[in-house]
């Protein structure tokens, strides 16, 4: 299974995260962002390789093959630049390395706190100066990465996050050169309002209008979408990246996965922020979430009748590779004993869980 989407430091939030969901005023995903950037501004190249490798050697047995590491923390605590720009990058490419895992990197590029806001502080070493900046700091990374065999795409951290000019550079570099791009788009209410208040339009409105959409584009979250929204995906050939543990963790929500369905969107699964690391888990998520929002039992899996080969698939295709190589499954574990054959596939998605990976 390809890991369409991963922060792989915020695994250091695990159970520590939960004390914001003690506060009222923390009781959301604002409020978890609160310890996420207390994480983030501890982090140095040496740090961050130890929890990426924590991450990275859990989803190689968990059964992931590959992973799309969406990175924004780039630089210095002060928002000054390491003396090698994309030091941080290369650390979670030796700790992927370590873990036996085929990585992509996603850098991200991130801009300010919200419209018409400037970055705080504490996110300033997210940031870059400008988009041409950023596109710089992304040509030196694949430079580099040409030589390690190690691929890149990019990304625009949100729709609140970058300008409307940055998306369009962004997407034009993506085309230029053939490269995958990712963006965290209709996960929050709140960012909903914020885009239309500067644009006029919803999140996927706007990545449609400055040409972000497309083949090369995946759209992480996409949960607070309207039909013309979903139409605008489905035209354009974008994947829709859903990662239902992280999503119910914070509170985000969940996807319209049915008319995702019907109107033949790819979906890819991501671990997200590691609250946890099981691709099964994550499939059946999705497949008990869209049975729940129809109630029905014909969700997901009775419309593709192998709901974890087309994850593969999408997740593959959001990420630019071929393939995120096989697992080998013990039939006799306890989750699987006594299945039928022909019965795997379908008790892969709703029966099975990491402990099933021998190899």
């Amino acid at each position: 299974m390809p890991n369409a989407h991963s922060h792989a430091f915020q695994r250091g939030l695990r159970g520590r995260a939960e004390r914001s969901g003690e506060d009222a005023e923390g009781d959301d995903f604002w409020g978890w962002r609160e310890a996420m950037y207390a994480l983030a501004n501890g982090l140095e190249p040496d740090s961050m390789e130890r929890v990426s490798r924590a991450a990275y050697q859990e989803m190689t047995a968990a059964g992931y093959g590959a992973v799309g590491e969406f990175h924004y923390v780039h630089h210095r605590p002060d928002g000054s630049p390491y003396e090698d720009r994309n030091a941080m990058a290369k650390a979670m490419v030796r700790a992927a390395s370590a873990a036996g895992l085929k990585v992509v990197l996603l850098p991200a590029a991130y801009a300010r706190a919200g419209p018409g806001r400037p970055p705080e502080p504490r996110q300033r070493r997210f940031c870059d100066p400008s988009a041409e900046a950023f596109l710089a700091r992304v040509e030196e990374l694949r430079a580099w990465a040409g030589t390690q065999g190690v691929s890149v795409g990019l990304a625009a951290h949100s729709t609140r996050a970058v300008p409307a000019d940055w998306l369009e550079a962004i997407a034009a570099y993506s085309e230029e050169h053939g490269l995958v791009r990712h963006v965290h788009a209709a996960e929050q209410p709140r960012e909903l309002d914020e885009v239309r208040a500067e644009h006029g339009c919803s999140p996927i409105e706007l990545l449609e209008r400055t040409g972000f959409l497309g083949p090369l584009a995946s759209v992480v979250h996409a949960i607070h979408v309207n039909p013309r929204d979903i139409e605008l995906i489905r035209a354009s050939g974008a994947t829709v990246v859903s990662c239902p543990t992280t999503e119910g963790n914070l509170g985000d929500g969940h996807p319209p996965l049915l008319r995702f369905r019907d109107a033949g969107v790819p979906l890819a699964i991501g671990s997200d922020s590691q609250v946890r690391i099981d691709p099964f888990e994550e499939a059946r998520e999705l497949e008990t979430l869209a049975r729940r929002e129809g109630l029905t039992r014909r969700a997901l899996l009775a419309a593709s009748g192998d709901l974890w080969a087309d994850l593969c698939r999408a997740g593959a295709r959001s990420l630019g590779i071929e393939t995120a190589g096989e697992i080998e499954i013990d039939p006799q574990h306890p989750d699987l004993r006594g299945i039928e054959r022909e019965d795997l596939p379908r008790a892969l998605v709703t029966c099975a869980s990491a402990g099933v990976v021998r190899t």
